[in-house]
């Protein structure tokens, strides 16, 4: 079976973070340890939530309290999300450390959030240098947006020549896979959204329509189920096809509901079955 240790952020109400992340690997079949950096009462797009910030301190005693069951030995990857702080981002690269360590063969899946296009950069000053300079080196697979992709690469990307040399600078800077979540470029179908999925030796394109309406979590649901299927499958179309059903799948169920929060727990069963699918085209 595998088995994921995701460490990102958790709320009592909605669904980010890992309260997005660990439900979709559960409903996958993967064995999750969930490991939180802050439990809000809801994310913070609502403008006022509660909840404490757990210090990075706190997080390695979990990591730590893990590792004494004798359990990161059989972690087959490990997924980071939003990252607050240095000192937090910090303590998820000795959790990488200690995981690689025991098991050797482990991969970490980093996504670096950040900004997004409309929103330019909502994280703490520094973050973004941050996941540039020390994380993105470490990472195995990284899944970037449109928007982190540019910035990561120091890149403008506008047609799908653009991203495929983007992708590429990124592979150079350390991840042998990369998954840009959504994309979109002018030799791209118009009123869609697009993912793409590289590696050195090849690169797949999947796009799906455009959903009017501004979904958070969406991205932890994508990283999640891309490292998921990866892991179980080893092939990068298939992971690239799965994760694109599956998201769509949910993100229109969402929708069609009129919900402001992703419907993971009445969707659910999509997650497993989508009832939407699309066909993944090689570019490389």
């Amino acid at each position: 079976m595998t088995t994921v240790l995701s460490i990102q952020s958790s709320v009592a109400y909605g669904h980010v973070g890992n309260s997005a992340a660990a439900f979709t690997l559960m409903r996958m079949g993967v064995e999750t340890y969930p490991v939180f950096t802050v439990h809000y009462s809801n994310t913070t797009s609502y403008g006022t939530w509660k909840g404490p910030v757990l210090s990075a301190d706190d997080v390695m005693d979990v990591v730590t309290g893990v590792d004494e069951r004798g359990a990161l030995a059989e972690v087959d990857g490990i997924l980071s999300g939003f990252q607050g702080s240095q000192a937090m981002g910090n303590t998820i690269l000795s959790a990488v450390e200690l995981v690689k360590t025991r098991n050797p063969k482990a991969v970490y899946c980093c996504d670096p959030v950040m900004g997004d296009v409309g929103r330019g950069m909502y994280v703490a000053a520094g973050i973004p240098e941050f996941l540039r300079d020390q994380v993105i080196p470490k990472a195995d697979i990284a899944t970037p947006n449109q928007y982190e992709l540019d910035y990561l690469t120091g890149r403008e990307t506008r047609t799908l020549a653009d991203l495929l040399e983007a992708v590429d600078t990124l592979i150079a800077q350390g991840p042998q896979t990369v998954l840009v979540t959504s994309a979109v470029a002018d030799d791209i179908k118009e009123d869609s959204i697009s993912m793409l999925a590289a590696t050195a030796e090849e690169a797949w394109l999947v796009s799906t329509p455009r959903i009017d309406q501004v979904f958070t979590g969406s991205g932890d649901v994508t990283s999640a189920a891309f490292l998921a299927r990866l892991l179980d499958t080893g092939k990068l179309d298939v992971a690239l096809k799965a994760t694109a059903d599956i998201v769509y799948s949910l993100l229109f169920a969402t929708a069609e509901a009129g919900r402001r929060e992703l419907a993971l727990v009445p969707a659910q069963d999509l997650i497993v079955h989508p009832d939407h699918t699309f066909d993944v085209v090689r570019v490389r």
